[in-house]
Formats: structure tokens, sequence, C-alpha cells
């Protein structure tokens, strides 16, 4: 199978689509790009339909990369017809492959080889033929010194068998087939561990049984780890008996003295070889489908999260709050340069909330703090209060963020680079300000597994995760848009065709030569070359450059046909710019050429009526209810504000402003079935729900979303 047609089968995609997509794919062009300028040639495809591409051309290369490995390792036995040949290159998955490989794989001794270095493999054939009435006799024929009597050499040949039965295809498809439709995934509690405290969080799967096919990504991933912690042991059950009295229909066609045997080699194959193989290769592949699942609700958090409502450029106060150890305070300029930082101590034990309320209040006027951001960690309701009591002079909104992986990021490289004179409170402080102000250009420097908007990510394949974060940072940072003149290192290196050593270069460029002016200007940067610059140009936005143009969408490619069009209006562009009027008086078809098509025209149009729109929405002040102050407080049929931060696939967490988030079931959600808990809320969305029941031994509170 060649790989269009492979594509073709598995995206449902036209042969067009596919066979450009992939040509620029081979070009070293990137997804948000193709997406974005290429879609006269893809069909007008999207990232979701290119990265299936993506997906399915990597598969198919694998397979392919296994066939040759395994065509040259059955060469070199010596045993490669052209049948067996055509054979694997037909094959289209790698289950399938490796089970054609089976029989031509090496394997340690085992008891088929010993068998065979006895001499007992025709007693073996003559047994399957199953057309003799006196084994006995024809097995004392094969004697020897290894051999000493007649039931060695019978058992010999059932292990040669065994053998057989577990390398036919056939016998192995029928046995995945009932495994995937009725095996019982059953947990049993490892005795010594049932009172150990670890292993509380795991009771509910002491004793455990149910359909494995039915069993949701979240609870088999929690069964695994609670396997991984040894506090339970985890087996795979099915009605073996059924399954042998089958595979025996299909394989004894007599009834002689041959029968008893072929029936004793089925159940040594059976149970020695094909049940442990194949139910250890059913639990691999529920644990992908488990990752894939795991993966996908990370991905759809993390993008949420990453496309959260920025404030914008303000001047802000940020505050990471401590009791002990007092509240770290710095002031941030609009374009979130470190002004002031020192620390306050409002709190017990110091308890000095006048001399705290006086600093805060003073530093807001000193620096003309627009907006106070607390972080949501230990003494957070608390500061929280306490700012709430100042009297500022001037308009301050107070919000609070969420400090998931602040720590990460604060002892970091990154931060270290960035601050190479403050230790890692200040750092942590300044990334909580940052975040209000722009959640997306902050985020990106934190290893996305550590923020914490999942379920069992560190559980699930690693690099398959890594892959699928960085496709979503890529996509959503592309998405917004970089100004080139403020962007970090870390936030550049995302953009499409940039990658972190051009990062670097562009941030060392800006540095030794000032702000860029224009985009042609990005060509000068050190060893960016055309096709970076055609791959990252249009999501690279300059502010209050010379050419309007280059703090938009539009990519420079498509400069001149702007610039037609202003001509046919006799106007500037600058004029045409956000002139909706005009604009719609434009007949599009006139402009279409072989490489601009009606698709990049209306893209074109969209992004002059707005250019450099954000497509995020801002952010908004949320208070909790300041009655709530501990999970002691709560009681049941309680109307609370929350926010949700954090969405899985059985339900959603919310935030109600104490140390415990609550849980809203994905039974709770909706009084109808919900299949996508996406489809109600979204991560940072500001809900009301109402308290269900609270179990303050367990720290744990079930909570109801409330409909307005």
């Amino acid at each position: 199978m060649t790989l269009l047609k492979y594509l073709t089968k598995h995206t449902q995609l036209s042969e067009k689509s596919i066979k450009n997509t992939v040509e620029l794919l081979n070009e070293d062009c990137t997804v948000p790009f193709i997406s974005r300028y290429r879609k006269e040639k893809t069909g007008n495809l999207d990232e979701v339909h290119i990265g299936a591409i993506v997906k399915f051309k990597a598969e198919f290369e694998t397979i392919e990369k296994r066939k040759i490995a395994i065509l040259k390792a059955i060469d070199e036995q010596g045993v490669l017809s052209d049948e067996l040949r055509s054979k694997i290159q037909e094959t289209e998955d790698l289950v399938s492959l490796e089970d054609i490989y089976l029989p031509f794989k090496k394997k340690r001794k085992t008891k088929a080889e010993t068998a065979r270095k006895n001499g007992l493999e025709p007693l073996a054939k003559i047994i399957m033929a199953q057309n003799h009435d006196e084994i006995d006799y024809v097995a004392s024929q094969y004697l020897n010194d290894q051999v000493q009597n007649e039931d060695d050499a019978l058992e010999g040949a059932r292990h040669i068998i065994a053998e057989w039965l577990n390398e036919r295809i056939s016998i192995r498809n029928q046995i995945r087939n009932q495994l995937e439709r009725s095996a019982m995934l059953t947990t049993k509690v490892i005795g010594t561990k049932k009172d150990d405290e670890k292993a509380q969080k795991f009771r509910d799967y002491f004793d455990w049984s149910e359909a494995l096919k039915r069993c949701p990504s979240h609870r088999f991933l929690a069964i695994l780890r609670a396997e991984n912690e040894g506090f339970i042991r985890v087996k795979i059950e099915i009605d073996e008996h059924y399954i042998i009295s089958k595979i025996e229909d299909r394989i004894i066609k007599s009834n002689n003295s041959c029968t008893p045997h072929i029936r004793l080699a089925l159940q040594d194959a059976y149970k020695r070889l094909l049940f442990p193989s194949l139910s250890n290769e059913l639990l691999k592949n529920a644990k992908e489908k488990a990752d894939d699942e795991a993966i996908k609700v990370f991905s759809t958090n993390l993008k949420q999260l990453l496309l959260g409502a920025p404030l914008g450029e303000k001047r802000i106060l940020a505050i990471d709050p401590g009791f002990r150890t007092g509240c770290k305070v710095v002031c941030l300029s609009a374009q979130g340069a470190l002004e002031h930082n020192e620390t306050i101590y409002p709190h017990a034990p110091q308890n000095k909330s006048a001399e705290a309320i006086k600093k805060i209040s003073s530093l807001c006027d000193a620096y003309k703090i627009e907006a106070i951001a607390i972080g949501n960690g230990t003494a957070s309701r608390e500061t929280e209060r306490l700012v709430k009591r100042i009297h500022f002079k001037n308009p301050v909104e107070v919000y609070v963020v969420s400090e998931a992986g602040a720590s990460i990021y604060s002892a970091s490289k990154i931060a270290r680079e960035e601050f190479p004179n403050y230790d890692v409170t200040v750092r942590g402080s300044v990334s909580i300000g940052r975040r209000l102000a722009d959640p997306l250009a902050e985020l990106v420097k934190i290893d996305a597994k550590s923020i914490g908007v999942g379920q069992y990510q560190h559980d699930v394949d690693q690099n398959k995760l890594q892959t699928s974060l960085d496709a979503v940072v890529e996509s959503c940072v592309n998405s917004v848009g970089v100004n080139i003149n403020t962007a970090s290192v870390p936030l550049l290196s995302y953009v499409s065709g940039i990658g972190p050593k051009l990062a670097e270069n562009i941030v060392a460029f800006r540095n030794e030569n000032g702000p860029f002016e224009d985009r042609v200007t990005i060509k000068k940067v050190p060893r960016l070359g055309g096709k970076a610059f055609e791959q990252g140009a249009g999501f690279l936005r300059i502010k209050d450059g010379k050419n309007p143009l280059d703090d938009s969408a539009v990519h420079p490619e498509s400069y001149s046909v702007i610039q037609k069009m202003a001509k046919d209006k006799n106007m500037p562009i600058s004029d045409l710019i956000g002139n909706k009027t005009e604009l719609h008086q434009i007949d599009l078809q006139k402009y279409c050429t072989d490489s601009i098509g009606l698709p990049t025209l209306k893209d074109i149009m969209e992004e002059l009526e707005k250019p450099g729109l954000d497509r995020r929405e801002k952010a908004k002040v949320f208070t909790f209810d300041q009655n709530i102050r501990k999970i002691e407080d709560l009681r049941e049929g309680q109307l609370l504000p929350g926010i949700v931060n954090n969405i899985t696939n059985f339900g959603c967490f919310v935030d109600i402003g104490i140390k415990e988030s609550g849980l809203i079931h994905v039974s709770n959600l909706s009084d109808t079935f919900v299949k996508d808990v996406n489809a109600h809320v979204s991560l940072n969305q500001q809900i009301i729900v109402k308290i269900l029941a609270v179990d303050i031994a367990r720290k744990r509170i079930q909570l109801k979303l409330h409909k307005n």
C-alpha cells in the first residue's frame, strides 16, 4: 500500500488535498503555516485535518521501517519466498506484521526448540495429521539418548504443536477478538498493603471487576497507578474453556489416539503462550487508548489555559502570598519589566497587616499600578481580603491568579537568565503578575506537564504527551501572533519556522540593533533564511512599524495584492485598513491568481477589517464568597461562585475559594446525558455551583453546576 492510499483510507480526505499537504510537510512547512497560508493547495484543510495527516504519515513510515527490518531478518535466514515477501509488503498494521514474523523471530531456548533438536518434529507432524490410531507405537520410534520413553517423545511433540498453534494467525486473531469482547479487568489488594495510608486513595480498587472494554480511561489509569505503586494486583480474566472449545472445533478433525495430545497441546499453548502474550497485548492497547484519551484531555485543557483572557499591557503589582515567610511583592511595568520588589508580613506569626496595607497603597501610588495579581496558593484568600480593605487613590482591579508551575519557572534556566540577580521568590511573583497580563506569553516558559491541568499526565507515554503538548503550544502561539519586539526567547521559539536557536538570534539582534521597524528587517537576523522567514513572518507582529500590514496576520507574500486593491481604490493602504465600507465593495474574484484564491483573499479581508485583533477575551475580575474560608464552612445546598480549574473525562474541578477544589461529576453537569465535559464548561470559566456533599475527613466536595 502506498502512503497516499494509506492516508486516504485513515483520514477520509481527498487524495489531492493529502498529496499537496504531504508535499508541503516534506518541504519542512509547519502545520500552522500550511493551515493558514496554503489553503488553496490543501483544499482549505484546518489544523486538525493536517495534524491527522502528520499522525498517520508517521504511523505509515513506522510500519514501512518495520517491514524492511523483518524482510531483512527473514532473508538472512534463507527462507524468504516471493509469497511471504508479498504478504509482508501488503500488510497494513504492526500487529499483523508481528504475527507474520512470529515463526521466524529468533527465540531464546524454548521447550519446542529443545524438542526439535531431539528429532521430534516429524512426530508432531504425524499427530497434527490426525490419521493414526497407534500414536504410542509411532512415538516409540523416536526414542534416543535425550528421549528416554514414549511419554517424553509425546510431550516434546506437544511442545512443538503448542508453538505452532501459538504462531497460527487465525487462532491469535480468534483469541484477540474474544478478549476485546469479553475480557474482565479484575483487581485484588495486596494483603500487606491494605491498611497502608497511601493506599487508601485507591481503596475503591481493592476488590474490583468490570469489563475492560467499558472501563473509562481515567479509571484504567488509576488502576494501573495503584498496581505500579504496589498496592494491588491486576489480572485479565476470560472464559478460557469457551475459547479453547471454539479453537478445538477448528483444529480437531478426527477422534483417534492423536486427539488427546492435540487437546493437551492446545491447553498448554493457551495457558503458557497465547493467553499471556495476547492479554498483555490487550492491556498494552488499552493503555495506549487511555493514554491517547488522557493526552487529548490535557491538550484541550492546555489550549484553553494558554488562550485564557489576558489583561493586556497594564502596570501590575503582583503578590506571591505566604504566612511565615511573608508575601513577596513586585511592581511590573506595562511591558512586564520588574521595577520594584520587597516582602511584607501581614499574616501570622508577624501580623503586620497595617504596615502591609500602607506599603501596598504607597507602591500602587508610586508605580501607578492599574491591577493587582494575587497567587492562589497558601494565604491567597487572606491576602485578597487584606488588599480589598485598602482604599486606593486611583481605581485598582484585584485578580486571583493560578500559581500552577510558577515554582518550576522560578527555578528554571529561563528564569535565571531573565533575572540573574534575584532569587526564586521574586521570579515567582513576577511570573504571577505576567500571567495576568498575558497567560500565553508567560506559560510557554513552563514545562506544560507542570501546569497541572490534566489527568494522570505523569502516567501516560511521555514522548507522545510531549509531542501533543508542543503542537498545542505552537498552535496557540501562532493563532494569537507574537510581538517580535517584546517577545521572550521561549515565546519566539514556538513561532512557525523559528525554533529555540533562531529565537535566541532574534532577541540578540533586537538587543544590539533596537526594535524591528518592519518585517523585511527580520531577514537580517543571522541564520534566519528564506524558508524560516516564509514560515514565520505572518505570525510575527510589529507594532507601530513602517508598514501597517506588519501588525497583521497578512503574510508579506500577499502584500502586493493589497497594494493593488488600494491602488484600484485610489487610497493609501492605511486608509483601507479598518474601512469596512470600502472593503466590502471589493470584488475578490478580480484579485484571484494561480497562487492566491478566494480562501486566502477572504482571510485577508477579515484581517484588514480588524488588523492584529487578539482573539482572546479580556480578563474579568472575580470575587469568591467572602463567608467561605475553609471546608468546614460549607453546607449542603449552598450556591457559591467558582472558577473551573481543571477538566477531566469524569467531570471538572472547581475552585470555590478554599484550599480544596470541589468536583462536579459528569453526571452533575446537566440533567441530560453528557458526552463531552468541554461542551458544558471551559477552563477558567466563572460559574455558580451547588454544594451536594462534603466529606471533611477525605477533603472531598461534591458539586453540581447551577444553571442561571
